[in-house]
């Protein structure tokens, strides 16, 4: 039987997986990689969307109060594809690639296996951090209007979308082949996609201690992430659904694919309350 400290070190391993997976932060020791760490890396993976949400988070804080609102908004999504490595965007790229081919599953599936870019995911790419830079810019201008600090939502967004990763790997076939990530977290199983939740929940309590601004901005903000969670919920679960649907399961581009699609949608549905509401 192994003793809690190899226990221990084993989630610690699986934690620095999943951040050193989904983003360019350097982990400063060796850790162990096999199966069983692929597998419980899952429930990291909001760690992971904490790591990005705070730099994207202190980016938005700090350019909001020496640059321009379009100049911070420019500033906050190329922090967001730095952090990142633009690994989901390479994964949402491709998925848009073999969808704009209208070709046989097989042949889709290839084609996302091609490092190459075709004109359907340089556009997709474009129109994402365009959407991505409007939405930020959107959220900016309603706190320079002295609205609600909303770098909480912004720093919000990447967690909650990697809260619902876990679920597209344990509950959607995988249809990558048998090499690759996904393939090595296969086995993760609903305990993990559980945990996931645990861990995003405390992620979320800590994006909003960091970035709330006080119990006046806390009483905006729960309620927004609360819905946030269901509408994540929601729209991840179509959007795999429909996703497998077309290609006989998901593959670690449509991860990818997902994660940068629900941030999208993320942040849409707060500037749509901030409209409406005038936060």
């Amino acid at each position: 039987m192994r003793g809690v400290g190899g226990v221990l070190g084993d989630w610690l391993s699986a934690a620095a997986a999943a951040v050193q997976l989904m983003t360019r932060v350097p982990i400063p020791f060796a850790f162990a990689w096999n199966e069983r760490i692929a597998r419980r890396s899952i429930a990291f993976y909001p760690l992971a969307g904490l790591v990005v949400g705070v730099v994207v988070g202190l980016v938005y804080a700090l350019s909001a109060a020496w640059v321009p609102p379009p100049a911070a908004a420019a500033l906050v999504v190329a922090a967001w594809v730095w952090v990142t490595g633009g690994l989901h965007l390479d994964g949402w790229m491709d998925t848009a690639d073999a969808l704009g081919s209208n070709r046989s599953r097989e042949r889709m599936l290839e084609i996302m296996k091609d490092p190459r870019v075709g004109a359907m995911g340089v556009a997709s790419g474009a129109l994402l951090l365009l959407g991505k830079y409007a939405f930020v810019l959107s959220l900016l201008e309603y706190t320079a209007a002295g609205g609600v600090r909303l770098a909480a939502a912004v720093a919000a967004a990447p967690i909650l979308a990697r809260m619902f990763a876990p679920w597209a790997v344990v509950r959607w076939p995988y249809a990558g082949g048998s090499g690759g990530m996904g393939a090595a977290m296969r086995a993760a199983g609903v305990r993990h996609a559980l945990a996931a939740l645990v861990v995003g929940a405390a992620c979320l309590a800590a994006a909003l201690a960091l970035f709330g601004g006080g119990a006046a901005d806390a009483v905006m903000l729960l309620p927004l992430a609360a819905a946030g969670a269901a509408l994540t919920a929601a729209a991840g679960a179509l959007g795999a659904y429909r996703l497998s649907r077309r290609f006989g399961g998901l593959t670690g581009d449509l991860y990818g694919a997902l994660i940068e699609g629900l941030e999208l949608l993320l942040l849409f549905a707060v500037v749509v309350v901030g409209f409406h509401e005038g936060v």
